[in-house]
């Protein structure tokens, strides 16, 4: 009998082992690529009564190529930056419209 455990790690909440008996190495690598498997802490394969680590390897397999950023998002993050380099502009550069009258 051969399955896998994967361990992932949630931070504070803990750990989760999810162990499959029916998900195969190819389903295993298909979660970590979607990252429906997020922070995973290891992958062990079990094959009758041996343990063996295959994270490196599956992490391996479901990396994605890396994709440079667009013209659009590098413009976007521009304009981001520049309206948060605004928000913290010394008060006195900013207009004063006066006191609030009640009438």
């Amino acid at each position: 009998m051969q399955y896998f455990v994967v361990m992932i790690d949630y931070g504070r909440r803990g750990r989760e082992a999810i162990v499959d008996p029916e998900m195969t190495r190819r389903d295993v690598v298909a979660r970590v690529a979607s990252r429906e498997y997020g922070n995973v802490s290891f992958i062990h394969e079990i094959v009758n009564s041996s343990v063996e680590d295959v994270t490196e390897e599956i992490l391996a397999e479901a990396s994605l190529p890396e994709i440079s950023p667009s013209d659009a998002d590098l413009q976007a993050n521009t304009l981001d930056h520049a309206r948060d380099l605004r928000k913290h502009e010394p008060s006195e550069r900013r207009i004063d419209h006066g006191p609030i009258s009640k009438t």
